[in-house]
């Protein structure tokens, strides 16, 4: 009896009671700035992620089922740039997100030994969950808290990029682009964003690693996989002895992936497809290198759950949402040669990207870098409650605030 008056007291609470401090996003601050030219030295690896299963099954709503395998083996793959004397690490995880907490100590633990480091998730919705101590993300796609399972994480990714960088070897850069027309969609709003970028480091013995920057959400393997898998983008990288290929996701927020005819599960049909392309990439070597990186802080405005829940909710969720959501963001700028990348802690829409990219000047975004805030969508979509906007967990100023973010850490490493 008591603890059910202890529930009904704290749903009033939570419905009645503004529990949000107010927030002032503030002008964005330059956290790090570096960078060097000449010749690039490049190191790639791969990481078995391996918690201790069972665990439930991120991606979805509620109730989770757990497994006890995984199917091809979940990943930490990593890529490691020099151009001395600096240095940048990429690590990406076969898993939904990654929060700040997660980001904080892998490079807490990376140290000086790399001069930056991106920790990026290729946001399949069949790996594991449990490694988000958040309370929204542990209702909202990822399950139960268990420390062991961060604890997973944060060791395959500085497994991963200590690996890499002990692989260092000279490597030429090649770069390219083309269109990928035919394999993804708008789920809503605009047009996808259907571009695919290339970029390939070849050492003496061949090719050491490749960047694919791509948008498409990983959902092929279904909401019930017999097993954890990493979905498309593990199967991108299934040659033990060829390259690292890393995925980028790019304006992923309102991009799904069309599969195409043929043989296998749909998961093993887009990667064939995207691998074909890849090949199709005319790549363009570039001379010198410029490797520069920045970071740039920013506040960020208070949540707003109104297109969340139903009004009645809406200020238990915005409530709950303050729990969970964090003060500020980091906007990450990178510049390796001709190639000039944003990375944002969230799901971008192809709107989102262009409003961005054209304010910014950056030449491309990664999502799912560095932190989760969540959806991105243009002012003018949230305030329409349409698209993905309806997805979104701040006002409709979140674009304008990482834009702001964003065109400053261009500045920096152009």
């Amino acid at each position: 009896m008591l603890l059910s008056l202890l529930a009904v007291a704290g749903g009033l609470v939570l419905a009645l009671v503004d529990l949000c401090a107010p927030r002032t996003p503030g002008a964005p601050r330059l956290v790090t700035s570096a960078g060097a030219e000449g010749s690039l030295r490049a190191g790639a690896s791969r990481v078995r992620l391996e918690p201790s299963l069972p665990l439930p099954l991120a991606g979805y709503f509620p109730p989770l089922e757990e497994r006890a395998a995984a199917e091809p083996a979940l990943q930490a793959r990593a890529v490691v740039l020099e151009v001395a004397p600096h240095s940048v690490g990429l690590v990406s995880l076969d898993l939904l997100s990654v929060p700040d907490d997660v980001v904080a100590e892998v490079r807490s633990r990376i140290g000086a030994t790399l001069g930056e480091v991106w920790v990026l998730a290729t946001h399949t919705h069949s790996s594991f969950g449990g490694y988000d101590s958040r309370p929204v993300a542990q209702v909202a796609a990822l399950g139960r808290f268990r420390s062991e399972a961060r604890a997973a994480v944060v060791e395959a990714a500085v497994r991963a990029l200590q690996a890499a960088r002990a692989a260092l070897q000279p490597v030429q850069l090649a770069v390219g682009t083309q269109g990928v027309a035919g394999l993804v969609r708008a789920r809503s709003g605009e047009p996808p964003d259907d571009r695919f970028t290339r970029v390939v480091l070849t050492g003496a013995r061949g090719r050491v690693a490749e960047l694919w920057h791509v948008a498409a959400h990983p959902t092929l393997a279904g909401r019930e996989p017999p097993a954890l898998t990493g979905d498309f983008p593990a199967l991108l990288d299934d040659d033990a002895d060829g390259p690292v290929r890393l995925l980028l996701q790019g304006a992923v927020g309102n991009a799904s992936a069309v599969v195409p005819d043929g043989e296998g599960e749909a998961p093993v049909r887009f990667a064939r497809a995207l691998r074909e392309v890849a090949e199709q990439v005319t790549t363009v070597p570039a001379g010198p290198v410029a490797l520069r990186t920045a970071r740039v802080e920013v506040g960020l405005p208070r949540p707003d759950a109104s297109r969340l829940l139903p009004r009645a909710l809406a200020k238990a969720g915005d409530n709950l949402l303050c729990t969970s959501a964090p003060l500020s963001a980091q906007v990450s700028a990178l510049r390796l040669g001709p190639v000039v990348l944003v990375a944002l802690p969230g799901e971008p829409t192809s709107g989102a990207v262009r409003a961005l990219e054209s304010a910014s000047h950056a030449g491309g975004v990664v999502a799912l870098a560095n932190g989760y805030v969540g959806y991105l969508d243009t002012r003018a979509l949230v305030e329409a409650r349409e698209g993905e906007a309806q997805r979104q967990y701040f006002g409709p100023e979140l674009l304008e605030v990482l834009t702001e973010a964003a065109t400053v850490g261009v500045g920096a490493v152009r």
